[in-house]
Formats: structure tokens, sequence, C-alpha cells
């Protein structure tokens, strides 16, 4: 598939990044994820608030507008022929010398991939990763090229249908590799807060919004496995792959129809039908 570039639509075999680039060298990138449904990328506002903190926190001078991005997103969509599709919006350092130059990168490559959308899941696994999650690179965690914690994890995860969770070095449940997690215990849901060194995901505050409105009790928190043992519910969610509910958590079985998972899969689909830049 084509490939936006620094301003291009290009064929993918076109596509060259310098080596000096520091996001290559050093890890100074980030990017965010997203899916366009009917054409409009779901959330596009809160993913790109998301990404300028990052890019801020890294001193990486980009500032990209909502209606840039999403411009980005129509012309690649078009020039793969018009589908819905998985997109990645990638803003590296750019090229500098080699050495830890702490003053601002002012030349930024600016990238968009899109690769076709899978059909979600029904439903996923999950098992506890053994490796601890990694601390974030600065107070919060990052969407940024550091990624290695999750790859050696998956390393751990015997199929693309299981989720591993992380736990934090101190035992606190914290996030999936790809995916924010939630439990229900009794009538409350639960998820972990981001003092766990999980990133504060762009459909998880969605998901929490459309709880609270539904006058579902929300407590985050730091939690241990303990605190979550007796869940009724689990599941996850992500931008691509929405809400999914979890049938399996290592030897315990859950529904794949429980009630608030249920509840808050149907609305946010619903939600995805609406031209919704940002969570109010």
């Amino acid at each position: 598939m084509k490939l936006w570039l620094d301003g291009q639509v290009i064929e993918e075999a076109d596509a060259r990044i310098s080596p000096f680039d520091h996001g290559f060298l050093y890890g100074m990138g980030v990017f965010e994820t997203f899916r366009t449904y009917d054409g409009f990328p779901f959330l596009i506002g809160d993913h790109i608030k998301r990404l300028q903190f990052a890019l801020d926190q890294m001193n990486i001078q980009a500032e990209l507008s909502t209606a840039s991005v999403m411009q980005m997103i129509e012309e690649l969509r078009v020039a793969n022929g018009g589908e819905d599709g998985y997109f990645r919006l990638n803003v590296s350092a750019g090229e500098r010398e080699i050495g830890l130059d702490p003053s601002p990168y002012t030349r930024p490559l600016v990238m968009l991939l899109q690769k076709p959308l899978a059909a979600p899941p029904a439903e996923r696994h999950a098992q506890w990763i053994k490796l601890p999650r990694n601390t974030p690179e600065t107070a919060v965690r990052l969407k940024s090229h550091h990624y290695f914690n999750n790859l050696a994890a998956r390393r751990e995860v015997p199929d693309a249908k299981t989720e591993g969770i992380f736990l934090t070095a101190d035992g606190m449940i914290s996030e999936g590799l790809a995916s924010n997690v939630y439990w229900v215990k009794g009538d409350t849901l639960y998820t972990p807060d981001v003092t766990t060194g999980m990133l504060a995901g762009v459909t998880r505050k969605m998901v929490l919004s459309l709880a609270r409105a539904e006058g579902i009790p929300v407590r985050e928190g730091r939690f241990t496995q303990s605190d979550a043992e007796g869940a009724s519910e689990w599941f996850v969610s992500n931008s691509i792959q929405e809400v999914v509910p979890i049938t399996q958590f290592e030897e315990r079985e859950f529904p794949d129809s429980g009630p608030v998972c249920s509840r808050l899969k149907h609305l946010y689909k619903n939600k995805t039908r609406l031209h919704i830049e940002s969570v109010e």
C-alpha cells in the first residue's frame, strides 16, 4: 500500500528514512494508531492531543492540527483505494549528528501508514506476564518508539488470541500488551490508573465516560492481583479492536456477554457511527 511521507503520498518501495534520524538512533519519536469508520478517524482529536503532549515532552517541534491530520488521512485513504483502514501516524525527531544533544528537534519527519482492517475479535484469552512493566520515560507513559518491553513480553504469549497483562515491579496491575484492562466486581468497574505506568488510552477515556454516563461506578487506582480476585468480568480495549471480552484468564473462564462489557461494547460501537473528534 502507499504511505504518506513528509507531504507526499508515495509507494512503500520508494520510502527512505535517514540512518541519522534520531527516531532510529535513540528512539526519539512518537506515534498514534487509530482507525476510520466510513472515512472518519474516530476520536482523532484525542489522538492528536496525546501525540502533541508526547512531542512536547521529547522537545520535538511539530504541531499537527486535527484538520491537517484528517486531510492526510483522507489523501492516503483515497490513494489506497478508498477503504477504511488501520492507520499509524508517526513523528520521528529527524536527522541530527550522533550524540545526546538536548536542544529542540526542529526538522521532524512525519509519516502516515495504512494497512487493511482485520475483523475485531469476538473474544480474547489473557494471562499474566512475568516480565514487569517498565517504568515510563517521563512522569507518564508516552506512546513512543521505546517498545521493546512490549515485544519482549509478547514472547511469553502463545498466540495472537491471547493478551498478556503486565504487572509493575511492585505487583500492581498495569495494562495489556496492546490494550487497557478492566474488570468488574459487584457493580463496580475497575481499571488501573496512570501511576502504574500504563498508557492513558484514548479508547479507555471513551469507555470510562460511557460507564459513568450509564451510572456504572468506576474505580481507577493501583490494584494487585488479589484485589481483582472474584471478578465477574474481564475485558480489554484499544482503538483498533474496540471493546473485547476476556473469556478465559489463565485457568478461569468468564462470560463472553457479561452485562457491563456487553453494554459498554454496544455503546462504544454506536459512538463510532458518529463523527466524534474528542471525548467531552
